[in-house]
Protein backbone atom coordinates (compact mmCIF):
# COMPACT_ATOMS: atom_id res chain seq x y z
CA UNK A 1 0.00 0.00 0.00
CA UNK A 2 2.43 2.69 0.76
CA UNK A 3 4.41 1.96 -2.21
CA UNK A 4 1.84 3.81 -3.83
CA UNK A 5 3.16 7.62 -3.98
CA UNK A 6 -0.50 8.72 -3.25
CA UNK A 7 -0.93 6.64 -0.35
CA UNK A 8 1.87 8.13 0.94
CA UNK A 9 0.92 11.68 0.25
CA UNK A 10 -2.41 10.81 2.09
CA UNK A 11 -1.07 9.57 5.15
CA UNK A 12 1.78 12.44 5.30
CA UNK A 13 -1.44 15.02 4.96
CA UNK A 14 -3.58 12.95 7.54
CA UNK A 15 -1.20 12.79 10.47
CA UNK A 16 -1.02 16.45 10.57
CA UNK A 17 -4.41 16.84 9.84
CA UNK A 18 -4.74 14.73 12.68
CA UNK A 19 -2.34 16.49 14.65
CA UNK A 20 -4.28 20.04 13.76
CA UNK A 21 -7.80 19.35 14.49
CA UNK A 22 -6.88 17.45 17.65
CA UNK A 23 -5.13 20.87 19.12
CA UNK A 24 -7.88 23.50 18.00
CA UNK A 25 -10.49 20.96 18.21
CA UNK A 26 -10.46 20.84 22.09
CA UNK A 27 -10.46 24.86 21.90
CA UNK A 28 -13.57 24.39 19.23
CA UNK A 29 -15.51 21.78 22.24
CA UNK A 30 -14.28 24.36 24.95
CA UNK A 31 -15.92 27.52 23.50
CA UNK A 32 -19.08 25.36 21.90
CA UNK A 33 -18.10 26.40 18.19
CA UNK A 34 -18.87 23.59 16.54
CA UNK A 35 -21.59 25.49 14.60
CA UNK A 36 -18.81 27.95 13.36
CA UNK A 37 -16.92 25.07 11.85
CA UNK A 38 -20.08 23.44 10.27
CA UNK A 39 -20.67 26.83 8.68
CA UNK A 40 -16.99 27.25 7.76
CA UNK A 41 -17.07 24.14 6.01
CA UNK A 42 -20.04 25.85 3.91
CA UNK A 43 -17.85 28.87 3.33
CA UNK A 44 -14.87 26.56 2.25
CA UNK A 45 -16.82 24.74 -0.25
CA UNK A 46 -17.67 27.88 -1.71
CA UNK A 47 -14.00 28.58 -1.56
CA UNK A 48 -12.82 25.57 -3.07
CA UNK A 49 -15.41 26.30 -5.99
CA UNK A 50 -14.56 29.58 -6.77
CA UNK A 51 -10.58 28.36 -6.92
CA UNK A 52 -12.32 25.39 -9.34
CA UNK A 53 -13.80 28.15 -11.85
CA UNK A 54 -10.92 30.00 -11.44
CA UNK A 55 -8.55 27.53 -12.37
CA UNK A 56 -6.54 27.76 -8.99
CA UNK A 57 -5.73 24.92 -6.32
CA UNK A 58 -8.99 24.19 -4.22
CA UNK A 59 -6.87 25.30 -0.87
CA UNK A 60 -6.01 28.47 -1.96
CA UNK A 61 -9.86 29.02 -2.50
CA UNK A 62 -10.80 27.56 0.79
CA UNK A 63 -8.16 29.59 2.64
CA UNK A 64 -8.99 33.34 0.94
CA UNK A 65 -12.85 32.55 2.01
CA UNK A 66 -12.54 31.01 4.96
CA UNK A 67 -10.02 33.67 6.12
CA UNK A 68 -12.10 36.81 5.08
CA UNK A 69 -15.32 35.54 6.56
CA UNK A 70 -14.27 33.70 9.99
CA UNK A 71 -14.05 36.87 11.83
CA UNK A 72 -16.80 38.53 11.06
CA UNK A 73 -19.35 35.10 11.03
CA UNK A 74 -17.74 34.85 14.48
CA UNK A 75 -18.30 37.99 15.68
CA UNK A 76 -21.84 38.41 14.52
CA UNK A 77 -23.27 34.80 15.93
CA UNK A 78 -21.64 35.42 19.60
CA UNK A 79 -25.14 36.20 20.92
CA UNK A 80 -27.12 32.51 21.04
CA UNK A 81 -30.47 33.99 20.30
CA UNK A 82 -29.26 35.16 17.10
CA UNK A 83 -26.71 32.45 16.20
CA UNK A 84 -29.24 30.05 14.43
CA UNK A 85 -30.37 33.25 12.40
CA UNK A 86 -26.76 33.94 11.18
CA UNK A 87 -25.64 29.90 10.82
CA UNK A 88 -28.92 29.76 8.60
CA UNK A 89 -28.22 33.07 6.04
CA UNK A 90 -24.58 32.67 5.58
CA UNK A 91 -24.84 28.16 5.01
CA UNK A 92 -27.55 29.45 2.56
CA UNK A 93 -25.49 31.94 0.62
CA UNK A 94 -22.31 30.09 0.58
CA UNK A 95 -23.89 26.83 -0.35
CA UNK A 96 -25.97 28.83 -2.77
CA UNK A 97 -22.42 30.43 -4.21
CA UNK A 98 -20.24 26.79 -4.51
CA UNK A 99 -22.98 25.60 -6.71
CA UNK A 100 -22.67 29.01 -8.87
CA UNK A 101 -19.01 28.38 -9.00
CA UNK A 102 -19.08 25.17 -10.02
CA UNK A 103 -21.64 25.52 -12.76
CA UNK A 104 -20.11 28.18 -13.87
CA UNK A 105 -16.49 26.50 -14.24
CA UNK A 106 -15.23 23.87 -16.98
CA UNK A 107 -15.07 21.04 -14.69
CA UNK A 108 -16.62 18.05 -14.56
CA UNK A 109 -18.78 16.37 -11.44
CA UNK A 110 -15.77 14.96 -10.10
CA UNK A 111 -14.73 18.23 -8.95
CA UNK A 112 -17.78 18.56 -6.60
CA UNK A 113 -17.05 15.62 -5.03
CA UNK A 114 -13.54 16.21 -4.21
CA UNK A 115 -14.68 19.11 -2.17
CA UNK A 116 -17.54 17.91 -1.08
CA UNK A 117 -15.65 14.53 0.52
CA UNK A 118 -12.25 14.73 -0.31
CA UNK A 119 -9.90 13.40 -2.29
CA UNK A 120 -7.36 11.07 -1.17
CA UNK A 121 -6.04 10.32 -4.78
CA UNK A 122 -5.89 13.86 -5.51
CA UNK A 123 -3.15 15.07 -3.21
CA UNK A 124 0.31 15.89 -5.18
CA UNK A 125 3.50 16.85 -3.76
CA UNK A 126 3.02 19.77 -4.24
CA UNK A 127 -0.26 20.09 -2.00
CA UNK A 128 0.88 17.85 0.80
CA UNK A 129 3.77 20.09 1.13
CA UNK A 130 1.54 23.51 1.50
CA UNK A 131 -0.82 21.36 3.74
CA UNK A 132 2.20 20.50 6.19
CA UNK A 133 3.44 24.51 6.14
CA UNK A 134 -0.04 25.43 7.08
CA UNK A 135 -0.14 23.02 9.86
CA UNK A 136 2.87 24.19 11.47
CA UNK A 137 1.77 27.46 11.30
CA UNK A 138 -1.50 26.78 13.05
CA UNK A 139 0.78 24.59 15.68
CA UNK A 140 3.30 27.69 16.36
CA UNK A 141 0.38 30.39 17.09
CA UNK A 142 -1.43 27.78 18.70
CA UNK A 143 1.56 27.04 20.90
CA UNK A 144 2.62 31.07 21.37
CA UNK A 145 -1.02 32.14 22.53
CA UNK A 146 -1.39 28.46 24.38
CA UNK A 147 -1.77 30.25 27.72
CA UNK A 148 -4.48 32.42 27.27
CA UNK A 149 -6.40 30.64 24.76
CA UNK A 150 -6.29 28.18 27.52
CA UNK A 151 -7.52 30.74 29.99
CA UNK A 152 -10.21 32.10 27.93
CA UNK A 153 -11.63 29.25 26.84
CA UNK A 154 -11.74 27.03 29.78
CA UNK A 155 -11.58 30.20 33.05
CA UNK A 156 -13.11 33.55 31.44
CA UNK A 157 -12.85 34.81 35.09
CA UNK A 158 -9.21 33.70 35.28
CA UNK A 159 -8.00 35.33 31.71
CA UNK A 160 -10.15 38.80 33.20
CA UNK A 161 -8.12 38.62 36.45
CA UNK A 162 -4.84 38.12 34.28
CA UNK A 163 -5.28 41.17 32.05
CA UNK A 164 -5.82 38.74 29.13
CA UNK A 165 -7.33 40.54 25.57
CA UNK A 166 -9.99 38.19 25.09
CA UNK A 167 -10.51 40.06 21.91
CA UNK A 168 -7.33 39.65 20.53
CA UNK A 169 -7.15 36.10 21.68
CA UNK A 170 -10.44 35.05 20.33
CA UNK A 171 -9.92 37.13 16.87
CA UNK A 172 -6.61 34.92 16.09
CA UNK A 173 -7.95 31.69 17.42
CA UNK A 174 -11.06 32.56 14.88
CA UNK A 175 -8.46 32.65 11.81
CA UNK A 176 -6.67 29.67 13.47
CA UNK A 177 -9.84 27.76 12.60
CA UNK A 178 -10.59 28.91 9.69
CA UNK A 179 -6.94 27.51 8.82
CA UNK A 180 -7.88 24.38 10.09
CA UNK A 181 -11.19 24.09 8.37
CA UNK A 182 -9.14 24.12 5.27
CA UNK A 183 -6.37 22.36 6.06
CA UNK A 184 -8.34 18.96 7.47
CA UNK A 185 -10.80 19.84 4.09
CA UNK A 186 -8.11 17.90 2.30
CA UNK A 187 -8.98 14.07 4.13
CA UNK A 188 -12.63 14.52 4.87
CA UNK A 189 -14.00 17.06 2.01
CA UNK A 190 -15.88 20.19 3.35
CA UNK A 191 -19.16 18.64 4.21
CA UNK A 192 -17.10 16.38 7.02
CA UNK A 193 -15.17 18.75 8.30
CA UNK A 194 -16.90 18.81 11.92
CA UNK A 195 -15.89 15.42 12.18
CA UNK A 196 -12.44 16.04 12.68
CA UNK A 197 -12.79 19.33 14.37
CA UNK A 198 -15.09 18.10 17.47
CA UNK A 199 -15.74 14.74 18.03
CA UNK A 200 -12.53 13.00 18.64
CA UNK A 201 -12.04 16.75 20.97
CA UNK A 202 -15.52 16.11 22.12
CA UNK A 203 -14.81 11.98 22.95
CA UNK A 204 -11.51 13.14 24.34
CA UNK A 205 -13.58 15.29 27.27
CA UNK A 206 -15.38 11.75 28.48
CA UNK A 207 -11.64 10.37 29.02
CA UNK A 208 -10.08 12.78 30.90
CA UNK A 209 -10.26 16.65 32.02
CA UNK A 210 -6.97 17.95 32.06
CA UNK A 211 -6.36 20.41 28.94
CA UNK A 212 -3.27 18.90 27.90
CA UNK A 213 -4.30 15.20 28.06
CA UNK A 214 -7.51 16.27 26.24
CA UNK A 215 -5.19 17.73 23.80
CA UNK A 216 -2.75 14.56 23.26
CA UNK A 217 -6.13 12.29 23.56
CA UNK A 218 -7.81 14.22 20.99
CA UNK A 219 -5.15 13.94 18.54
CA UNK A 220 -4.67 10.13 19.00
CA UNK A 221 -8.65 9.74 18.10
CA UNK A 222 -7.94 11.93 15.28
CA UNK A 223 -5.10 10.11 14.13
CA UNK A 224 -6.97 6.65 14.65
CA UNK A 225 -9.91 7.35 12.38
CA UNK A 226 -7.75 8.94 9.78
CA UNK A 227 -4.85 6.30 9.42
CA UNK A 228 -7.63 3.46 9.61
CA UNK A 229 -9.89 5.54 7.65
CA UNK A 230 -7.27 5.44 5.18
CA UNK A 231 -6.48 1.82 5.41
CA UNK A 232 -10.06 0.68 5.21
CA UNK A 233 -11.04 3.01 1.79
CA UNK A 234 -7.72 1.66 0.54
CA UNK A 235 -8.82 -2.29 1.53
CA UNK A 236 -12.49 -1.50 0.31
CA UNK A 237 -12.57 1.20 -2.48
CA UNK A 238 -14.54 2.57 -0.11
CA UNK A 239 -15.11 6.87 0.41
CA UNK A 240 -12.43 7.30 2.82
CA UNK A 241 -14.74 10.15 4.87
CA UNK A 242 -17.26 7.47 5.04
CA UNK A 243 -14.81 5.47 7.66
CA UNK A 244 -13.30 8.66 8.77
CA UNK A 245 -16.97 9.68 10.34
CA UNK A 246 -17.90 5.59 11.60
CA UNK A 247 -14.95 5.16 13.52
CA UNK A 248 -15.31 9.02 14.90
CA UNK A 249 -19.14 7.83 15.69
CA UNK A 250 -17.99 4.86 17.25
CA UNK A 251 -14.98 6.21 19.98
CA UNK A 252 -17.52 9.53 20.79
CA UNK A 253 -20.25 6.01 21.69
CA UNK A 254 -17.59 4.55 23.55
CA UNK A 255 -16.75 8.06 25.22
CA UNK A 256 -20.14 8.07 26.35
CA UNK A 257 -20.72 4.41 27.40
CA UNK A 258 -17.66 4.79 29.59
CA UNK A 259 -18.87 8.21 31.42
CA UNK A 260 -22.06 6.94 31.87
CA UNK A 261 -21.04 3.79 32.99
CA UNK A 262 -17.56 3.47 34.93
CA UNK A 263 -17.18 7.34 35.12
CA UNK A 264 -20.54 7.73 37.20
CA UNK A 265 -20.99 4.64 39.03
CA UNK A 266 -17.62 5.00 40.52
Amino acid sequence: MLTLAFMRHAFVASTFIAIVSGVIGVFVVARQLPFLTHTLSEIGFAGASFAVFAGWPALDGMILFTMLSSVLVGQMSVKESRREAVISAVSALFIGLGILFLSLSSQTASSATSILFGSVVGISTSEVVQLIVLSIVVLLITLAIYRQLKFTSFDAIGARVQGINETVISVIFLLLLALSVSVAAQIVGSLLIFILLTLPAASAKYFTHGVFKMIVLAILFSLLGTWLGLLLGYLTNWPVSFFIAVIEVLVYVAGLLYQNYFVEAN
